[in-house]
């Protein structure tokens, strides 16, 4: 299947921004839709047409939807620790957003709706072992009940359509250009903490393991689902390979600063404790086969974050 226009919400934001500048190296017009809550003007591409707007404008998403013909809805409030207390905003932006994108479609030549959620939508894994897509979905956040119910919605809504659907869940995504905020990105976090000469913070005891996956190999993994062909699905999209906290903080340190070691506090509620992806499935069906290495990428993602620590 062939697309010409591209809608990506949240494109001015950390994976959606990736997307976008690949979808412009396809040749495919793209159309960014971003409130800029936590998008940077500055990471929208040349050549992407952009709109300051919210997802949740129906009279702009219905408009903007006329002339498209996939949509790649990557907008979303992010935090599982600040979904816990700001339950209802979560809800509102991540269901009520994607139900709106969904209705645009109803009245649209669209063609396909890739959506990106969460390895959060799992129920949390007893081993850090690899888990299937057909592992128990119950969430301990209301972010990843947000995402398992936008998941059911985009599957429900675009069958009746006859739009072609992809579920992409995206475990911990890392890279450059990730945004800084006290909740979301821990090797952001850990590094900008040892840049600034401080420990890493490490809630709980730090062996919870972690799928780290690289915003390339994600934008990949998402233009794939693109070219995908077949039957509504649901992918994995990780390395399926885990590391404990505690070794990611002691990498950044030895990277940074050897002098510093992590310290630790009492764990967050509502966090998985073991989050590792079976990625068999996308690589059987999408070809999907991640390319990054954490501790090869480490140094280009510490000297990023150091240049913008110095000039913003």
């Amino acid at each position: 299947m062939e697309f010409k226009k591209a809608l990506v919400t949240g494109g001015a934001g950390f994976v959606g921004s990736h997307l976008s500048q690949a979808l412009l190296q396809r040749g495919i017009e793209v159309v960014i839709v971003d409130n800029l809550s936590t998008g940077k003007l500055e990471n929208v591409p040349a050549g992407a047409r952009f709109i300051q707007g919210d997802i949740l404008d129906s009279n702009l998403i219905e408009r903007l939807i006329l002339e498209i013909d996939i949509v790649f809805h990557e907008a979303a409030c992010v935090s599982v620790r600040s979904s816990i207390n700001n339950f209802y905003q979560d809800a509102q932006n991540n269901i009520m957003g994607t139900l709106n994108l969904l209705r645009a479609c109803t009245k649209s030549k669209v063609k396909k709706f890739v959506y990106a959620s969460s390895m959060a939508v799992y129920a949390d894994s007893l081993e850090p072992k690899p888990i299937k897509e057909t592992y128990t979905t119950e969430p301990l956040s209301p972010y990843g009940i947000a995402k398992l119910a936008s998941e059911k919605y985009c599957l429900t809504i675009t069958k009746e359509l006859g739009i072609e659907c992809v579920i992409l869940r995206y475990f911990n995504i890392y890279g450059r250009g990730q945004r800084f905020t006290p909740y979301v990105g821990v090797i952001t976090i850990f590094i900008r903490q040892l840049l600034a000469g401080k420990t890493p913070l490490i809630f709980g005891t730090g062996e919870q393991r972690r799928d780290f996956v690289c915003v390339a190999d994600v934008v990949d993994a998402t233009l794939r689902a693109m070219d995908y062909s077949g039957p509504s699905e649901i992918f994995n999209i990780g390395t399926g390979v885990g590391t404990s906290v505690k070794e990611l903080s002691l990498l950044l340190c030895s990277n940074i600063n050897p002098s510093l070691v992590p310290s630790y506090t009492k764990e967050h509620s509502g966090e998985i404790k073991n989050s590792i992806a079976d990625i068999s499935k996308a690589h059987a069906l999408l070809r999907y086969s991640p390319q990054g290495r954490l501790e090869e990428l480490i140094g280009e993602i510490i000297t990023w974050n150091s240049l913008t620590m110095n000039t913003r």
